[in-house]
């Protein structure tokens, strides 16, 4: 069976032309030329089975064959809220594989403890649009960029908020019991809205897990084990996942 490429067009359906980027892959890489059969998703929830109605060495123009609206798999929003890495490629494989998982949209947190103050987020958003393509996802997540973490959590309006950490002095419950991914538990609503925050390396301030508690963020454990934070990143971002599917 012959391998189906998708292509990343935003307005894909009003458009007739690929992006740059996708224009070289296309033609550079797989080499396609008039005639051939291609496959676009716009990143709002549509496929499009396409053929390539032009091919010139710095343009790919295509024509829709057919429309193929797809269903969410999972229902709601789920937003994952973390601080970079100090090792950038550690961040961006968490983006990688939280789309590839199912995520709505991903905020990036600067925080007390954080080593890491600025991302490249066009770099970011070519890893993201790789894994939609790659897991084939018809919905491309938001991305914030770099935003300061006492001004995210009062401004936070996402009907189920919650913040990880580590200090034992603060209690908390733990992440899997709270979405009910147990049998028996009722699904989770569609119009819920999920959030959870991430902390740095050196985990939040003790100040910082208090202000979220005291703007309406539950205090969570993602379990026993001490997780890096993009670990944590993709553990948190997977129950949620599993309790917006079942």
């Amino acid at each position: 069976m012959k391998e189906i490429h998708y292509f990343y067009v935003p307005n894909a359906g009003t458009d007739d032309t690929l992006p740059d980027d996708e224009t070289q892959h296309a033609l550079r890489v797989l080499r396609l030329t008039e005639g051939d059969e291609l496959h676009l998703m716009d990143g709002i929830g549509n496929f499009y089975r396409a053929e390539v109605s032009l091919a010139t060495n710095h343009k790919c123009c295509y024509r829709i064959i057919e429309t193929m609206p797809q269903q969410r798999p999972w229902r709601g929003h789920i937003c994952v809220a973390i601080a970079p890495t100090k090792m950038m490629d550690r961040t961006e494989w968490f983006v990688e594989k939280a789309v590839e998982i199912g995520v709505d949209e991903i905020v990036f947190l600067n925080c007390r403890f954080s080593e890491r103050r600025e991302i490249k987020m066009q770099r970011i958003e070519k890893i993201c649009i790789s894994a939609v393509k790659q897991s084939r996802k018809a919905w491309m997540p938001k991305l914030v960029p770099m935003t300061d973490f006492r001004k995210f959590v009062p401004s936070a309006s996402y009907t189920h908020k919650y913040i990880a950490h580590c200090y034992d002095e603060i209690p908390k419950k733990n992440f899997l019991s709270l979405l009910g991914v147990t049998d028996g538990c009722p699904a989770r609503a569609t119009d819920d809205t999920l959030c959870i925050m991430i902390g740095p390396e050196g985990d939040f301030s003790i100040d910082e897990v208090q202000h979220a508690i005291d703007n309406k963020f539950l205090s969570v454990s993602l379990g026993e084990s001490r997780l890096r934070t993009e670990t944590a990143g993709i553990v948190a971002a997977n129950m949620m996942h599993i309790a917006m599917t079942i």
